[in-house]
């Protein structure tokens, strides 16, 4: 493998077309000025030593001196020896629950960025073992296939995010179905499947997939991660805390009832995980009784310094340039070495620069290895190839888009787009933009997000108006946007509808029970008999007959004036 130690160096070899420009002008200004002294062919014929090509080899083999003397400023250096080496250790399989409940706080700073730091002082302790990494929620993938190159694992380990998953949830049978099949076929090593997770299974049948693991002969420890009292879960930018459907703040709590249950089933062991060490020491412990296997792994050796052969080169074409002559040899004129450009010294020229080139491009040789691997069908190891040439050169919008497809491939929706999106940042083609934004709008419309994946069909227009296949996938995609919300227009209705079938319902019944109390009420009141009824009414008509008689003594009797002052 080569590389580069300081490869900002490797700007200045754009001196060497802005050399090439300059040169060009004052050629060109020459030969103009020769032409006011006579016919070019006659003064040819007057300066018959002069030579036409010797100037322009001579020139182009200082160029390739100074981009090797360049080079050699960047510290090139070679590590393609592979040495096999024998290691005694373990197989571990890592899997990480990267679920919303996760982002939870209960946990300093928070429980998946401490679950991040356990895994990666758990890498820092391994030495000869083996390492795979599975992140999961309502469903998991293959993050890194299990590889003793720590450097990619934590690499790997610090981009992943809950975001990364278009489904969430915490489905941790998936997760330990997924690592039984992601062991190498080693007998007689210890596999252990590490999980990291705060319990809150939603899918079930964890307990039967880690007894199926214990069959096969590997261990399933349990780390569970957080508060058993609950902790709400922060919505990322906002400040806010996540709801369930009747607006009432979800808290996440850690099931560790469960996770015991996991770790029995498994013949592993539960640990609970805190702000200390404490975990990190149990663990450790518990990985130190597995049985270790003699495994032999492929390594690269360190790189070696290869400046001198660049040194070697550059001395060698400055001393074929100092013998070079301007003008004709007598002694040579009988060859015809500089009569048209010499095909040696073009050959010369050519590989130098094809050499430099391809030592130059080592990001772009790690896209075809990927591009060999997508097209092959493995996914997972182009993945790697291409974060391998963004770790080289991260504005290799190549190496962004294929990254994209190969993420795509894998159903890892989310984190495809993050690298569409990245890719169409970084591209000048107007072509390769407009099919990042194609892309995006795919894996929009797939997860029924129509006003997203409009806008970056609308782009990938914008950039290619000729490509018919974003036009018709736009037009469909506002096809579903409309049908979707004239289905969220019915069902709104629907349930208006519903409502108030259900409030008329409940003022009949309110209506019912009030006509109910009053008949109760009704039937309480004491019943008058016959007997009192009359006696009633006789006292009535006796009382009526006094009042008359009073108003007729009163009338015959004089009236007074009513004194209203009394002074």
């Amino acid at each position: 493998m080569f590389r580069f130690e300081d490869p900002l160096y490797l700007y200045l070899l754009l001196l060497i077309p802005l050399l090439a420009v300059i040169r060009f002008v004052t050629y060109r200004n020459q030969r103009k000025r020769l032409r006011k002294f006579g016919d070019p062919q006659l003064l040819k014929a007057l300066m018959p030593d002069v030579s036409r090509w010797r100037p322009s080899v001579k020139f182009w083999l200082l160029q390739a001196a100074l981009a090797l003397l360049v080079l050699m400023l960047a510290r090139p250096q070679m590590g393609t020896k592979i040495s096999h080496e024998k290691r005694t250790g373990i197989e571990t399989i890592i899997c990480l629950d990267i679920s919303n409940s996760m982002r939870a706080e209960d946990v300093t700073p928070s429980r998946l960025d401490r679950a991040k730091m356990m895994v990666e002082n758990l890498v820092d302790h391994f030495t000869d073992d083996k390492i795979g990494l599975i992140v999961f929620a309502g469903d998991a993938f293959v993050q890194l296939p299990i590889t003793s190159d720590y450097v990619s694992a934590k690499m790997f380990l610090a981009n992943i995010d809950p975001s990364m998953m278009a489904t969430q949830g915490t489905d941790v049978a998936r997760a330990l179905e997924m690592a039984t099949h992601s062991f190498t076929q080693e007998k007689g090593i210890g596999k252990a499947i590490i999980v990291i997770t705060d319990g809150e299974d939603h899918e079930g049948g964890a307990v039967e997939a880690a007894e199926a693991a214990k069959k096969n002969g590997m261990s399933v420890y349990m780390l569970g991660i957080g508060s058993t009292k609950g902790a709400p879960i922060p919505i990322p930018g906002t400040g806010d805390y996540m709801t369930d459907n009747t607006g009432q703040t979800v808290m996440s709590a850690l099931n560790e009832d469960m996770c015991k249950q996991i770790a029995a089933a498994g013949g592993g062991a539960y640990i609970h995980v805190e702000n200390n060490s404490n975990a990190q020491d149990l663990l450790d412990q518990e990985l130190d009784k597995l049985s270790k296997k003699e495994t032999q792994t492929t390594i690269y050796s360190d790189y070696d310094e290869q400046f001198q052969a660049f040194g070697i080169l550059a001395l060698l074409l400055l001393v074929i340039e100092v013998c070079i002559l301007e003008s004709k040899n007598p002694l040579m004129q009988r060859f015809s070495l500089f009569k048209r450009p010499s095909t040696a010294a073009l050959i010369l020229i050519s590989l130098c620069f094809s050499h430099t080139g391809a030592m130059a491009q080592t990001d772009r040789q790690l896209v075809r290895q990927g591009n060999k691997l997508f097209r092959s069908g493995d996914y997972a190891n182009a993945e790697v190839s291409y974060r391998k040439a963004l770790e080289k050169n991260d504005r290799n919008t190549q190496a962004l888009y294929n990254l994209g497809d190969a993420l795509l491939a894998q159903n890892k929706d989310s984190a495809a787009v993050v690298e569409f999106e990245k890719a169409a940042k970084a591209e000048s083609n107007d072509l390769r933009k407009s099919m990042a934004y194609h892309n995006m709008g795919v894996v929009c419309q797939r997860h029924k997000m129509f006003g997203e994946a409009i806008e970056a069909y609308k782009q990938s227009l914008r950039l290619n108006p000729n490509d018919d296949e974003t036009r018709y996938n736009l037009e469909l995609c506002k096809r579903q946007q409309k049908q979707q919300q004239n289905q969220q227009n019915q069902q709104n209705k629907d349930n208006k509808d519903q409502k108030d079938k259900q409030d008329q319902q409940k003022q009949q019944q309110q209506q019912q029970q009030q006509d109910q109390q009053q008949q109760q009420k009704k039937q309480q009141e004491p019943k008058m008999s016959k007997d009192n009824a009359e006696q009633l009414l006789n006292a009535a008509m006796q009382q009526e007959k006094q009042t008359q008689e009073r108003m007729k003594k009163a009338q015959q009797q004089p009236q007074r004036r009513n004194v209203l002052k009394n002074w």
